[in-house]
Formats: C-alpha cells, sequence, structure tokens
C-alpha cells in the first residue's frame, strides 16, 4: 500500500446529463471508509461490512494515474473464502457509474420507487431483501470519470510508494496501432486498465481462491465479454460465470439487414403491452406470441429485406401487413418506410393517436411531447424518472450510511469521449474464453421492452458467437417483462435475484470436481 497522499486534479469537461463538473476537484486515490451492517436478504439474516473509497490504477511507470472508486459489501465472520464467491459488478455507457445495480438490483439496499419503476416521495433507500449478498460479497467499480472516479495528473517525478502496472503485461489489447489518446477511453483500453485493477483488488482482499462471477449491464456487457478472457491472458485468473444484464452487439457484425430485421419481436411486446396490437395477439399471453414473431422474423422477414427493391409487389405487400401485424404501426407506415420501422420513429409513432411517446430503454414508460407531429420523441420519458431518483437515492445513501464525505460530484454520467471503439472483438474473446475454460457458463438477461438494447438481438448475437453450436449449453437466458433496467419492477427485480442466485451456486465449484472437457 502507498503512503497516503492527496493529489489536485485538473478537470474540465461536461457530464453527460449532469452539467459542468468543477474545474478542480481532489480525490485521495487510495482512501477507504468502512461501515457495520447488517440486514435480512433471501429469509437469511446477514452482518456485513461495507467499504467505499479508490483504489489507484498505475501506469507502466508506477505512477497512479486515476483513482478508482469501488463500494465493497462484504459478509463477516466467514474464514473460507475458497467458498465464499466475489461478484464484480460494473454498469455501462460507456460513462456510467456503478449506482444503478448498487441500489437498484443486486446490493444490499434498494432505492424507493413503486412496484413498477415510477418515482415515490420521499426519496431515499431501504434494505434490499432480494440482494445476494447471502451468497457471495460484492464489489461495484465505477470506471474512470464515472462515480467518485477521476483521472490523476501526472508529475514527471516518479510518485513515492506507487506499485507498478501491469498495464503493458502480457496479453494487453493496446495494438501498436491504437488511435486512442487516452489509457482509458475506448473499448480495449478499458477493458485492459480494469483488468489490472481486479487482479489488484484481489491481491489486495485475498481473493484468489474465491469463486469469481462478474456482471456487466448494457455497455458493461461489453466490458464483461472482454475482461473474462484478459483476466485469463494476462493475470491467469479464471472466471466461474459471467451474467450480461440488457447486452450490446459485443462487435458482432449482424449486418444492417439483419440489424434492422430484428427489431421487430422488441415491437411486438411492446405493443402488446400498450395494448396496440390486434385483438386476436392482444387476447394471448406475451409468451406465446414472441416465439410466432421470432419465427417470422428468421424465416421471412430477414430474407425478404435481403432482396431489396427486387421483393415483387405482393410478396412485399404480405410482408408489411405482417410487420404491421406484429409492430402496431400502419401497412401504410411500413411500405412509406420500405419495410423497416426505425425504432426512434416507432416510439413516437406508436401512441401518436393517444398524444403520447415510449422511452427508449424502456418502453412501459411514456412521455408527452410539445407537438404531437415529428419524427421521433423530443426526450427519453424513462431517464426523466430515473435520473431524478437515482442520484437523489444514491447520494443519501453513501453519505448518511456509508460515511463517506467527500465534496466531489457523483457522476452518473461522466464524459469519456472520445470514446475508441477500434477492434471491438469482445463477443470473440468471449467466446474463446468459454473454449478455454470448460468450467464458464453465461446467463444473459433482458427485458422484453427495452428498445436500446432489444433481447432478440442478444439472442442472436449469442447464436454468432458459438456459430457451431459447441457451447449452446452453457449459454443460459432469461427475459423479463421491464425494459434495459430489468430490476425497477419489483416482480423482475425477485426473479432476477434469484436467477443471479441460482447461477451463482450452481457455478460454485464442487470439492474434490475436475475441470475439465
Amino acid at each position: 500500500m502507498m503512503n497516503k497522499k492527496v493529489f489536485l486534479l485538473q478537470l474540465l469537461f461536461l457530464g453527460a446529463s449532469v452539467g459542468a463538473v468543477q474545474a478542480q476537484e481532489t480525490i485521495d486515490p487510495d482512501d477507504a471508509v468502512s461501515t457495520q451492517h447488517q440486514a435480512v436478504f433471501n429469509g437469511h439474516t446477514v452482518a456485513y461490512t461495507a467499504t467505499i473509497g479508490h483504489q489507484p490504477v498505475w501506469d507502466k511507470d508506477g505512477n497512479i494515474i486515476a483513482g478508482l472508486n469501488y463500494t465493497y459489501y462484504e459478509k463477516n465472520g466467514v474464514k473460507d473464502k475458497a467458498h465464499r464467491p466475489l461478484l464484480i459488478s460494473f454498469n455501462g455507457g460507456p460513462g456510467s457509474g456503478s449506482l444503478w445495480m448498487e441500489i437498484g438490483y443486486t446490493g444490499p439496499v434498494l432505492l424507493n420507487l413503486d412496484d413498477e419503476g415510477q418515482v415515490t416521495q420521499p426519496y431515499g433507500i431501504h434494505d434490499n431483501p432480494y440482494s445476494v449478498l447471502d451468497v457471495a460479497d460484492i464489489v461495484y467499480i465505477c470506471p474512470v470519470n464515472t462515480g467518485f472516479s477521476r483521472v490523476i495528473k501526472v508529475n514527471k517525478e516518479k510518485k513515492e510508494g506507487g506499485e507498478p502496472s501491469q498495464g503493458a503485461s502480457r496479453g494487453s489489447r493496446q495494438g501498436a496501432g491504437s488511435k486512442s489518446a487516452s489509457p482509458f477511453f475506448g473499448v480495449n483500453e478499458d477493458i485492459d486498465y480494469i483488468s489490472d485493477w481486479v487482479k489488484n483488488f484481489i491481491n489486495r482482499h485475498n481473493r484468489w481462491e474465491s469463486p469469481k462471477f462478474i456482471i456487466g449491464e448494457s455497455y458493461g456487457t461489453t466490458r464483461a465479454s472482454g475482461l473474462v478472457y484478459s483476466l485469463q491472458q494476462k493475470h491467469w485468473i479464471y472466471v466461474n460465470g459471467v451474467i450480461l444484464l440488457s447486452p450490446t452487439e459485443l462487435g458482432v457484425d449482424s449486418r444492417s439487414v439483419n440489424r434492422k430485421a430484428l427489431t421487430l419481436p422488441y415491437m411486438a411486446a411492446t405493443s402488446w403491452y400498450h395494448k396496440a396490437l390486434g385483438a386476436d395477439l392482444q387476447n394471448k399471453d406475451l409468451d406465446d406470441i414472441l416465439p410466432e414473431v421470432e419465427k417470422f422474423t428468421v424465416e421471412e422477414y430477414i430474407p425478404a429485406l435481403a432482396w431489396g427493391g427486387s421483393l415483387p409487389e405482393a410478396r412485399r405487400n404480405a410482408i408489411a401487413a405482417k410487420v404491421a401485424r406484429y409492430s402496431g404501426i400502419s401497412v401504410q407506415e411500413v411500405l412509406h418506410h420500405n419495410l423497416v420501422i426505425p425504432t426512434r420513429y416507432y416510439w413516437k409513432e406508436l401512441l401518436r393517436n393517444r398524444d403520447l411517446h415510449i422511452g427508449r430503454l424502456d418502453s412501459r414508460y411514456t412521455g408527452r411531447d410539445i407537438q404531437t407531429a415529428g419524427e421521433y420523441p423530443d426526450y427519453s420519458a424513462e431517464f426523466s424518472t430515473w435520473n431524478r431518483a437515482f442520484s437523489t437515492a444514491y447520494n443519501l445513501y453513501v453519505r448518511n450510511q456509508l460515511n463517506y464525505k467527500t465534496d466531489v460530484e457523483y457522476l452518473l454520467f461522466g464524459n469519456v469521449y472520445p470514446w475508441n471503439r477500434d477492434n471491438d472483438h469482445t463477443g470473440d474473446d468471449l467466446g474463446k474464453a468459454l473454449s478455454q475454460n470448460p468450467d464458464l457458463k453465461v446467463l444473459v438477461q433482458s427485458g422484453y421492452y427495452d428498445g436500446g438494447c432489444d433481447y432478440f438481438n442478444a439472442k442472436y448475437n449469442f447464436w454468432q458467437i458459438d456459430r457451431g453450436g459447441k457451447f449452446q449449453d452453457r449459454f443460459i437466458f432469461k427475459g423479463y417483462r421491464s425494459g434495459h433496467m430489468i430490476y425497477v419492477r419489483q416482480e423482475d427485480l425477485k426473479q432476477g435475484n434469484e436467477d443471479i442466485r441460482q447461477f451463482i451456486i450452481s457455478q460454485t465449484p464442487k470439492d474434490g470436481v475436475a475441470i475439465k472437457y
């Protein structure tokens, strides 16, 4: 551990939705505050220690270049860490803090929302009876420029007491041709330094023998997919399970024709929720409708789009009628858009006759624009709810219950741009990790009403990652009747945590059992 020093940060950037950050902020890149707590999770009383603070990121010369904010929840009294799993958690963006899953999903406390995810007052938090802390310790990580994490301005002289980074160690993802001007802000840059950070966290907290699980949400699924392989390649750390919540494309090239068609099952689910389908479909359960729409999408819709302008008129009209039937958008509008309804237009059009638009990341939410006309909504209805609820609750929680006192602003969304997206092969890396680690399995959690990372694209991408069908029994897909953040709906919060709990239990190695094909 280094000698404690406080570094002056020279920061001047805009958070994506929280406004301008102070030009100068101070953090200690190696601080920690611990508090004691007790609560009931899944029917079990658990006494635990919550530790919040920063752990450094070092460059190859041993200089501290960032302080990464984390919160670590550890069950008290556990001496046998070989049988106590560690869950490593982060959100997405890129540029998002980790508060969403910490106080919204798996953590020991929950923010106050109603059963369907709407804001309730007073703002605040309460114990989370569904938390997976009964079966695993959890560390929530905020990448650089999110949460309380900040870049450190490096002096020319080497910092006293610094530890050498593994940034240039074996298996580094940053090739000689990398275009990124930052060691943090890019697909591979992000995975590199977080891989090193996780290794150092495991060292500091003596978690080498613990079963290890990674959970990422949204862009965090890109990070998680690359991280599991990076940990294997760089640090010989083998993960037992990966949980991907609302997965992104993971670098999978699904081609434009397929990508356009694959959103139709999402539209069918959302239109069913808003009672915008014909009576014959509306009277069915969602679980009966979606297989029908998925089959049409793969077997008829994608092949029809591949024909483009050469598709015969009769066939074009027949496809348009089916797309209209499943999407809730008129045949005329489907034909006007050359058989493909853009999602932005869909969010504006579906409930236009009710003078409402629907949300992007959770299409259960509705909003009202200044004018009914237009091609897309003025704003995302779900974010106006989520941001005010989560920000207030988290700031109250860390200061009042975790006793973390700071003038540094917690960034829900921070400036991490430009983000280098070159050479995103995270999906392929996940496939390699599966191939090389026969014990590894993947749990995919998707909300049917998520229009940003829709569930059927997620299914399709995992079919492509495993084109030979060799690992299909190691992918577990769970769908939920909610959106991007499945956990804001009470029923899915409970079920989602239980699915994670059972996944962790099933993937925790049994004593004496060989890991092999």
